[in-house]
């Protein structure tokens, strides 16, 4: 496939619309082997999924290695996170905060300048790379942090901004931004700086467009860009069980049923429709699912040359299974048009 691209907020970048999130390289709820993780990660490249997303807490480490051992001497885009350090020594027991394959460090929450400034550099360390194009504020948010948020909050605003534009001014990276699972951190982040872009997962998806009434309008107004990370919700939209990372519960179970049904109505696999659905907007400039070996990268090529009608979009609209003003993607709206 030949990927579209679209520009990230008002930088020079442009992303292929369809990425590669790599905390399932990271082993995330599940080992991965590394000659596995190593060769989906290889010929995602090779198809022109140039778009990469790390973050030093996939695998405490363990995915930010992965990765640069495949992007070395390769043209790509990248983007890591900042805001946990990694500190020697493990957790007492790693698979319960999700990752059973770790490296032996454990994660420290640090919005701080010097956390910020100490994060990239490690980062870059693990990558054995010399550059990173996109940096973002991993995780912060009253869903993640709960009460900590504030303190953390403050830190970001107070210092760990001003490494991010320092870092950005410099031409150390390209972008800064958040990359959060929750909108309302990213509304309270648009009072504190100028951002370029933010990695948003799971809330503007197939399943919910939590963010259409007031982020992505916002994010517009300032020509700022969201990268949509989750598009399948956890794992629900693509034949999982799985919502927000846990079991789904019967009301998110019934309305995928219902989202399946017009799916079957139209020979349009649930997958596709999700996959392809948050490029509707503008301001979507890519869509990054996780993927965890050459199984799962065929079936998401496979998805996002899906042909899907403008009548289908419209039935959910009709049937309430949308947002009545969400945006519709163009058919093929990951294909480049040839010729």
């Amino acid at each position: 496939m030949h990927f579209t691209t679209r520009p990230v907020g008002q930088t020079s970048l442009r992303l292929p619309t369809l990425g590669f999130g790599t905390a399932p390289l990271g082993g995330l709820f599940d080992a991965v082997n590394g000659t596995e993780a190593g060769l989906t990660l290889a010929e995602a490249l090779a198809t022109g999924m140039g778009y990469v997303d790390t973050a030093p807490f996939y695998g405490f480490g363990l995915s930010e290695r992965r990765v640069g051992d495949q992007l070395r001497g390769r043209p790509h885009l990248l983007s890591t996170k900042v805001g946990r350090l990694l500190e020697p020594g493990p957790v007492p027991d790693p698979a319960e905060i999700g990752w059973p394959d770790a490296l032996p460090f454990h994660p420290v929450h640090d919005y701080t300048y010097d956390g910020v400034m100490r994060s990239f550099d490690h980062s870059l360390q693990r990558l054995g790379l010399d550059r990173v194009d996109i940096l973002y504020v991993h995780d912060i948010g009253e869903m993640t942090l709960g009460a900590d948020n504030a303190k953390h909050f403050k830190d970001l605003a107070d210092g760990g901004y001003r490494a991010l534009d320092e870092l950005r001014a410099a031409g150390r990276i390209k972008a800064i931004g958040l990359g959060v699972n929750e909108v309302q951190i990213c509304l309270d982040a648009l009072e504190i700086g100028e951002w370029d872009v933010f990695l948003l997962a799971g809330r503007y998806t197939l399943l919910e467009q939590t963010a259409l009434d007031a982020l992505l309008p916002k994010c517009a107004a300032r020509d700022m860009s969201i990268v949509v990370g989750g598009p399948f919700n956890s794992g629900i939209l693509a034949g999982g069980k799985t919502w927000n990372y846990a079991a789904a519960p019967a009301e998110v179970v019934a309305r995928v049923q219902a989202l399946r049904a017009v799916c079957q109505d139209f020979d349009v696999p649930l997958s596709a429709a999700a996959l392809q659905f948050p490029l509707g907007h503008d301001v979507v400039c890519s869509v990054i699912p996780g993927l965890r070996n050459r199984a799962e990268l065929a079936d998401t090529l496979r998805w996002a040359a899906h042909p899907i009608p403008s009548a289908f979009w419209e039935t959910l609209k009709q049937r309430a299974l949308m947002h009545p003003d969400a945006p519709t993607p163009r058919p093929h709206p990951f294909e480049e048009a040839q010729g």
